[in-house]
């Protein structure tokens, strides 16, 4: 049996939250960092048990990106991940269903993600866009062109205008920026 719950990281207990971040490092094969696991603590946790085994997870985080001359509070899709031997099985998709309920509740007026390739069919398939236009960062030195990233960006449209071939800046944080 499938069970789907969203809880905040508050709501998590200890044993829970080493369990995520344990499929988090086998899922993404030892390359998620201490500081890719605090951009993804402190916001709504999607989290998909199979048996009483977490086989899925992902989180949306509040971030601010700029863009058109506004500060858009944006609801930011971290650390979304499926068990290795459990993928195909529509397990990403309920992730995903149930942070975009948590995106489109008012709280956002923008959602965002940083897509992996092989993530982007689920992303386009439930309407993400990709931006098209050039990525930045709010640095501690100033605004700074992130390019490593530009085709990497989605967008989930909320109550935002948006010109996907303008600037989209994010704030700073350690770490990947996006």
């Amino acid at each position: 049996m499938t069970d789907i719950r969203t809880a905040h990281t508050s709501e998590l207990t200890p044993v829970e939250l080493t369990a995520i971040r344990d499929l988090l490092n086998e899922a993404f094969e030892g390359d998620f960092t201490d500081e890719d696991w605090d951009h993804s603590v402190g916001g709504m946790h999607a989290l998909v048990r199979e048996g009483g085994e977490l086989v899925a997870h992902g989180c949306v985080v509040q971030r601010r990106l700029l863009h058109g001359g506004r500060a858009l509070r944006t609801g930011y899709v971290e650390a979304v991940a499926v068990r290795a031997d459990r993928r195909r099985r529509g397990h990403g998709s309920a992730v995903m269903e149930a942070l975009e309920r948590v995106l489109r509740r008012g709280a956002y007026e923008v959602a965002a993600l940083g897509a992996a390739d092989e993530a982007v069919p689920l992303y386009v398939g439930r309407g993400w866009r990709l931006w098209r236009g050039p990525s930045s960062v709010l640095s501690p030195t100033g605004i700074r062109r992130t390019e490593e990233e530009d085709g990497c960006i989605y967008v989930l449209p909320l109550s935002a205008e948006l010109d996907l071939d303008g600037e989209l800046v994010c704030d700073w944080r350690p770490g990947d920026v996006w």
